[in-house]
């Protein structure tokens, strides 16, 4: 296995998840969604703006480690978050539409730009907080996959809450049998 094609099959995951929760979540009412269930970004619809801001913020950072990176320049295009809490949209079919946007862009990134030797160098940029850091630029594309499946784990114990399930998360449908 290497780097881009396991970065690959997490962007159809990534993609896949993404529409089975939207799914989920439009059988439950904008006021279901909204309201505060304690979850530490308050609502179900505030966990998946969350999901959807950081992808916003680290993506928009990715574009300056190629300049072959063409897709991603496209998030410049999308309303830039201010904050990790922001809701972007508090209407959830629009908030869909925006996530579907963002998965296609990162699909069409890692399946048609992203490089191997990419992977091994590093990233120089800046946190929310203005504070520089340099980190190994795998790690970082790893990150954001892991970072994304977390909230969404939040986000299906919410819907579950509310009797919606949003069926199998499980990675391993996404592995290709082997030869």
């Amino acid at each position: 296995m290497n780097g881009t094609s396991h970065f690959r099959l997490l962007s159809t995951y990534n993609s896949r998840l993404n529409s089975q929760v939207f799914k989920a979540a439009f059988t439950l009412s904008e006021e279901a969604l909204s309201q505060d269930r304690g979850a530490f970004f308050t609502s179900i619809n505030g966990t998946l703006n969350h999901i959807l801001v950081a992808d916003i913020i680290w993506f928009s950072r990715f574009v300056a480690h190629s300049d072959t990176y063409h897709s991603l320049a496209r998030l410049s295009g999308l309303t830039r978050p201010s904050a990790l809490n922001e809701v972007m949209y508090a209407n959830t079919r629009e908030l869909y539409s925006a996530r579907t946007t963002v998965d296609n862009i990162i699909e069409h990134w890692v399946n048609n730009e992203l490089e191997e030797s990419d992977l091994q160098r590093s990233l120089v940029y800046k946190n929310t907080k203005g504070v520089e850091s340099k980190r190994n630029f795998g790690e970082l594309l790893s990150h954001v996959f892991n970072h994304q499946t977390h909230h969404r784990g939040q986000a299906s114990t919410l819907l579950f809450q509310c009797g919606v399930d949003i069926g199998v998360t499980d990675y391993l449908i996404d592995i290709p049998q082997a030869p």
